[in-house]
């Protein structure tokens, strides 16, 4: 890649370029599909143990969160009425 400059027409001049057709390659459909299917293989999928795990952990971390942000919200609103005495 070709440092860009900072501001300014080259800019947009070099981005026009590096995203123009020249530079994108040129494949077919069924080529596609053949090189995503080869990418995902070389994912590392998770295993159904890591990602009930990882499911529990996230409600886990919602639910102290609901919780944290109530108490927050609870402590100021009594806050706001002791100041301004207002509700009652």
């Amino acid at each position: 890649l070709v440092p860009l400059p900072v501001c300014g027409r080259p800019v947009a001049q070099a981005l026009s370029a590096l995203f123009s057709r020249e530079y994108m390659a040129k494949i077919n459909p069924m080529q596609f599909v053949q090189q995503v299917r080869q990418e995902a293989s070389k994912v590392t999928w998770p295993t159904r143990r890591e990602t009930t795990t990882s499911t529990a952990m996230v409600f886990i971390f919602v639910f102290l969160a609901a919780i944290f942000f109530f108490a927050v919200d609870w402590l100021l609103s009594q806050g706001v009425k002791l100041i301004f005495g207002l509700g009652g």
